[in-house]
């Protein structure tokens, strides 16, 4: 187990250590109203740990509170992880971002592409350009999600069995052949769509590695890392420090136990979800954003190059548009405005344009359940927040935390 707290002065690494004790009084008012279970953010500059903020309950009625080693789904916050695979197989010379998907994954030789219709009466199209790697990097292939709710395509993929999670029972090789029997939203590369990209790139990974999912994290990237408290399930030992997963209550808000959803992370799961299969720590995410930031090593483990990360946390829309004028309208993990695409995060591209205080060239993601993590390389500043409360769209905790963070920085 890594420990986990604060190693410097925040003064030292440029905070002030009062202004920082923002971000707890803010999120214990979201207790004093009964709006979050519980919470853990962790503030870093420098590879230094300087602020730590945590209160409320993991487990509201066993009545466990949240500790610096509670257990976590980490859910979409799992995509980057699924991300860093892929590019080290780039990095291997086994696939190239411009491959065809297709040449390993031969269900998607001949996508079609939603042209026009309804739910029931669908029209479409073969697809002009082949999946990509990029694209599913990106979230750019024609993909959606079940729970998006906006679209007719979304509703075959609800149909289908994918709304918040994989159709039960389906590996993942079958979920990979469930997606492809799907129509695309659009031609691939020609629009943003969050979606189950992450899931179709961590079958490719399987395909190209030669290794199960579960294996290839665990041998290549949390094993390396040190990260010994992440994986698809916690471990039967520590089953108690895992949190359980609320959502608010319709009519109060206060938090409501979600036991169906919460399951996950308590048995081996049927599919390897590389979009949000995951549990995870603070402190062992807090390893793998530090290899972010340190340009894909950590304490002399190297996962990937310099140029690597660089190009990961750079935007890939076309024109090097934001997400607002590429992207389609529906939920994601991170804000349109001012706010790019790379290889697996959202990347800022204009902080005026986004109105946060935070530094061109922050690179991010989160998790349904409000998780959220960040990586400023200018500022040498990681940020993480934990919780469980699904949806991620419930309040707007990302935003609040980016304006604590930076308010601090005084130096």
């Amino acid at each position: 187990m890594i420990e986990l707290k604060v190693d410097v002065d925040p003064a030292e690494v440029g905070f002030d250590a009062e202004r920082l004790r923002r971000i707890d009084r803010h999120f214990d008012r979201y207790l004093e109203k009964n709006l979050l279970p519980g919470y853990l953010a962790v503030v870093t500059r420098n590879g230094k740990v300087a602020h730590v903020a945590a209160n409320g309950q993991r487990d509201i009625e066993a009545g466990l509170p949240v500790e610096t080693d509670t257990i976590w789904r980490i859910f979409s916050m799992t995509k980057p992880v699924t991300s860093v695979a892929a590019m080290m197989l780039v990095e291997e010379g086994l696939i190239d971002l411009n491959d065809p998907i297709a040449r390993w994954l031969p269900e998607f030789a001949e996508p079609r592409v939603f042209t026009g219709g309804s739910f029931v009466r669908m029209a479409t199209e073969a697809a002009t350009e082949p999946i990509r790697l990029w694209h599913l990097l990106s979230h750019t292939a024609g993909l959606t999600y079940g729970f998006h709710r906006t679209h007719p395509v979304d509703a075959v993929y609800r149909e289908a069995g994918f709304d918040w999670s994989t159709p039960p029972g389906l590996d993942l090789a079958s979920v990979s052949e469930a997606v492809a029997r799907q129509p695309l939203l659009f031609q691939p590369g020609t629009e943003w769509n969050y979606s189950v990209a992450t899931d179709v790139l961590g079958r490719l990974v399987e395909v190209v590695s030669g290794q199960s999912l579960d294996t290839f994290f665990a041998e290549r990237i949390f094993t390396p890392l040190g990260m010994n408290e992440t994986g698809f399930q916690a471990g039967s030992d520590v089953l108690d420090r895992l949190a359980a997963l609320y959502v608010p209550h319709p009519r109060t808000k206060a938090p409501l136990r979600h036991d169906e959803m919460g399951s996950v992370g308590r048995v081996v799961p049927s599919c390897f979800s590389g979009g949000g299969g995951l549990v995870s720590t603070a402190g062992d995410y807090h390893r793998f954003t530090q290899m972010l930031l340190r340009g894909g090593e950590l304490d002399g483990v190297r996962l990937l190059s310099p140029r690597t990360v660089q190009l990961m946390a750079s935007n890939h829309l076309p024109g090097g548009v934001d997400l607002e004028e590429y992207g389609r309208g529906s939920f994601s993990e991170a804000p349109y405005h001012g706010f790019g695409f790379g290889l697996g995060f959202s990347v800022l591209q204009d902080p005026v344009k986004a109105k946060t205080p935070a530094s061109e060239g922050e690179f991010a993601w989160g998790g349904a359940a409000s998780t959220a993590f960040w990586v400023d390389p200018d500022e040498d500043i990681t940020v993480l927040f934990f919780t469980q409360l699904l949806p991620s769209s419930s309040y707007p905790i990302r935003v609040e935390l980016r304006q604590l963070v930076y308010q601090a920085l005084v130096g």
